[in-house]
């Protein structure tokens, strides 16, 4: 075989394994939509539809990874193309994480559809999770159009999402302590509004990932965290 035409079958190669992010990266947008609108509605079949959906996004990390393995092992490729091929491992990674939050917020829409509405902490969730559904189709166009300047605007974008998630802790801490009849309810939707705040560090790290697949280097500055309701306080 010419090298021309090793060279057209890896490019075949990268292309394939790149749509399969895209795919995977529509897939979990839509996770992160659907399961914070069956939230919000107390829609219990769509919450179902999120967490049947999450086996064919488990599925296409899998086919990654193999195809990329593959990739790796026949093709021998350059520091440059081996950067993107690794990057694609890490970013599929961070989708299927994204897509098991998604899920486990779907998975609690069940439970807290038979109790009382805690004021509009669901909505205030899907909003939440609307910001973080932004970031990752920026990230994911910043990945398919080698945007580092993009990508480094959805990682400025995490600290928004970690001011949201403060601010509906503290909401939760205060209806749990005005009526101990809202602690179970408050507590299913911290944990949910925390899942959505890990949602926003896996996108940053895709962000991270185009940084450095563009630059080669990562980005300069430590992330910024705003999430503050994990320090214990010194007074």
């Amino acid at each position: 075989m010419s090298n021309q035409h090793i060279a057209s079958a890896f490019d075949r190669d990268l292309e394939a394994v790149q749509a399969q992010i895209l795919k995977m990266g529509g897939l979990v947008e839509d996770a992160i939509r659907l399961s914070a609108q069956s939230l919000d509605t107390r829609d219990e079949e769509l919450a179902d539809q999120v967490r049947k959906a999450d086996k064919a996004i488990d599925a296409l990390e899998e086919q990654i990874n193999e195809r990329a393995a593959r990739i790796i092992a026949l093709r021998a490729p350059t520091a440059i193309d081996l950067r993107l091929i690794l990057s694609v491992i890490k970013i599929s990674a961070n989708l299927e994480r994204i897509g098991d939050y998604s899920k486990n917020m779907a998975k609690r829409t069940g439970v807290l559809s038979q109790m009382a509405p805690v004021s509009d902490g669901s909505g205030a969730i899907r909003r939440m999770a609307k910001a973080v559904e932004g970031m990752l189709k920026d990230a994911l166009d910043a990945y398919i159009q080698r945007d580092a300047e993009l990508a480094l605007d959805v990682i400025s974008r995490d600290e928004d999402v970690d001011q949201m998630y403060n601010a509906l802790f503290r909401e939760f801490l205060t209806f749990m302590m005005e009526d101990p009849r809202n602690i179970t309810a408050c507590m299913h939707l911290h944990f949910i509004a925390k899942n959505v705040e890990r949602m926003g560090d896996h996108v940053t790290s895709i962000a991270e990932q185009v940084v450095y697949l563009v630059t080669g280097m990562h980005p300069d500055e430590a992330r910024p965290k705003a999430d503050k309701t994990s320090v214990v306080s010194k007074a």
